[in-house]
């Protein structure tokens, strides 16, 4: 079986632009959360600031994390969001370390 993929993506909005990429993040939360594997999908701002944007993600699969890189949300988030940013999304990778109360976060 294969092991969810957890990842953060950050994104960092242009002076100005903070309000767009919040609600067109927002927007897409529902269609992403419709997708197949997808398990997670939470989206935040780092405390403190008006346009730093996380995404805490969780994938069943590389294959399901792959097909929402090219699904139509995306493309809509990708095409709206061009300008609005300061750069690509940087996109961390996390191995889950099995320990504690699986139900509490252990995976």
């Amino acid at each position: 079986m294969t092991e969810p993929l957890v990842l953060v993506a950050t994104m960092v909005a242009k002076p100005g632009q903070e309000e767009l990429v919040e609600k067109t993040l927002t927007a897409a939360l529902p269609a992403v959360h419709a997708e197949p594997g997808c398990l997670r999908y939470a989206l935040h701002r780092k405390a403190g600031t008006t346009g730093e944007f996380v995404m805490i993600e969780k994938w069943a699969s590389q294959e399901a994390l792959g097909a929402h890189m090219k699904g139509a949300a995306m493309r809509e988030v990708g095409t709206t969001l061009a300008q609005a940013l300061t750069g690509p999304p940087h996109l961390v990778f996390l191995d889950a370390l099995p320990a504690g109360d699986l139900n509490a976060g252990a995976h």
